[in-house]
């Protein structure tokens, strides 16, 4: 028999103890804690569980790793050697942002429907599951309204376009666009958060404004338009810079992408300005005042971020607890296992709880929602930003060795674990911000002490601990203990609302393990808390 014949009766081997990949997902309808969250908030749910199905779909969860694995790049001439400037992108990446904006990320907050801020928070966590890095563009075109009302014209010349369910990538000017983007170019060099730092000289030119100087970071250079900041006569003021001039490219020149750790289907980039024509938005020095609008904005989503993160580091690791086997057992029946995931599930539904309640005070028209939205977006943002990293990791080990390979998804999870807390506020900018808006609103410490109270007398536990906090913290702490404060009081928000809102389960035992310290300093190591009922939220096939 020659060699050819025997090889043709050679089959593969069996392969077992392989979870087979898995196919449609539905990310609204899988997730118990969304549903309940995001309806104790307001939102839309009709609207999110469309979006939801459509996001968990086989193809739009490859186009995201798709847009990861190939990844934009800077083109910076044309053969002529005439600039260009311009940024390529796979296209799994205009198939993402397509079906975000055509589903309404961008706009579905500022169209006057109720819940619209909680149901755009909703959006942000189900297409953090998907694509991360579309978020970012997207993100920033939501939070550009309300710093747009500094300027009559610019607001009704922009957000018309930003509001768009069409998604347009072309490179052409606003007016010849059905849907426009917003980008943010603020981090110099030499200031990083100190934005008062910036160099970047404004010279007026007539009507408007010309631009000079270097962005050591400006997110989505491909937008339409960035708001920025820059040195005017009058102080550090706030510009519109529009990416396409009629007739000719406005002078900013993308200097290189930076190479980042994740996000990386987001061409993040550095950029100059030459010369670049720019609109004034607000007063010259009140820049600050008036980009604050957007970050505070942006911030709401780099909060919702994580949550979204974990659920799918989560989601991967109970599918495969649920169809791997060891020692003679499913993974998801071994008790250590169930500890663990149970334990990881807590954090997970805490900084998703937090988000949402977050969200619906954004949607208040109250003085006492926003001085509660100002405060409590940053508690958010901080406590589970740093929380993320750390559960994606042990949600990567639970898979194993396959966990670490890119084909599970999870080193993308992992790469963007950190980013959000680094976006828009490092963790201590953040508690330095938490400090200074109990010191100038005292509003917004009197909601907050609403906020902690309505969950009082319904355990000993929590009882405990806001008595344990108060005796800490009599007053405001120095700049020192400012992360040990921020984070207790992140906690104890998080659990009011979890204690308000979600099983009995839940709460009973986030408030035992978080508030307590009835645990240990890794995860899984908690006992005596209701682990089949937690684990029952994580949902999943």
């Amino acid at each position: 028999m020659s060699y050819l014949s025997l090889r043709g009766h050679v089959e593969t081997h069996e392969v077992l103890n392989q979870p087979a990949d898995r196919q449609d997902q539905d990310l609204w309808a899988e997730d118990p804690a969304l549903i309940c969250h995001a309806g104790a908030a307001g939102a839309d749910i009709a609207h999110l569980a469309a979006y939801g199905e459509k996001l968990g779909s086989a193809a739009l969860r490859q186009a995201g790793l798709d847009a990861n694995r190939h990844v934009p790049e800077l083109v910076g001439f044309d053969r002529g050697g005439r600039r260009l400037d311009e940024v390529r992108f796979h296209p799994t990446y205009h198939q993402l942002m397509q079906a975000g904006i055509g589903a309404g990320y961008a706009a579905i907050a500022w169209e006057g429907r109720l819940g619209g801020h909680a149901t755009h928070a909703a959006m942000v966590y189900l297409t953090s599951q998907v694509e991360p890095g579309v978020c970012c563009p997207m993100t920033m075109t939501y939070a550009a309204i309300p710093a747009l009302k500094a300027d009559r014209a610019l607001f009704d010349q922009w957000v018309p376009k930003l509001i768009s369910r069409v998604y347009d990538g072309a490179v052409k000017p606003l007016m010849r666009k059905p849907g426009a983007t917003m980008g943010m170019a603020m981090t110099e060099k030499q200031g990083g958060s100190d934005v008062r730092a910036n160099t970047t000289r404004a010279e007026r030119d007539g009507d408007h404004y010309r631009l000079t100087g270097h962005k050591w970071f400006c997110s989505a250079p491909m937008s339409d338009g960035f708001l920025t900041l820059a040195q005017a006569p009058g102080g550090l003021t706030c510009f519109l810079v529009p990416r396409w001039l009629e007739g000719a490219r406005n002078a900013i020149h993308i200097q290189r992408l930076k190479d980042k750790l994740g996000n990386r289907a987001n061409a993040s980039a550095e950029i100059e300005y030459h010369g670049a024509l720019a609109h004034r938005l607000g007063g010259e020095g009140e820049g600050v005042r008036t980009i604050i609008e957007m970050v505070h904005h942006t911030r709401l989503d780099t909060a919702m971020a994580p949550a979204g993160l974990m659920r799918a580091a989560l989601d991967r690791a109970g599918y495969w607890a649920r169809h791997r086997s060891a020692f003679q057992k499913q993974l998801i029946d071994q008790p250590l296992m169930r500890n663990v995931l149970a334990d990881l599930a807590l954090d997970w539904e805490g900084t998703l709880a937090l988000g949402c309640h977050v969200a619906n005070a954004f949607d208040g028209t109250s003085d006492r929602d926003r001085a509660f939205a100002r405060l409590a977006v940053a508690l958010a943002k901080y406590l589970g930003n740093k929380l993320c990293p750390g559960l994606v990791y042990e949600a990567m080990e639970v898979i194993g060795g396959a966990g670490y390979v890119e084909e599970s998804g999870m080193p993308l999870f992992y790469r963007e674990a950190p980013l959000n807390s680094i976006w828009e506020g490092s963790g201590n900018v953040i508690c330095l911000d938490v400090l200074r808006t109990l010191r100038r609103e005292p509003l917004a410490g009197e909601v907050l002490s609403d906020e902690l109270g309505k969950a009082a007398g319904q355990t000993r536990h929590y009882d405990a601990a806001m008595k344990a906090h108060m005796q800490r913290f009599p007053k405001l702490p120095d700049e020192a203990q400012a992360r040990w404060y921020v984070e207790s009081l992140a906690t104890l928000l998080t659990a009011s609302v979890l204690i308000r809102h979600a099983p009995a389960a839940v709460s009973d035992a986030y408030v035992a393990t978080r508030l307590s310290g009835e645990r240990g300093r890794t995860a899984g190591a908690i006992g005596n808390v209701d682990v089949d009922n937690i684990l029952v939220r994580l949902g999943g096939g």
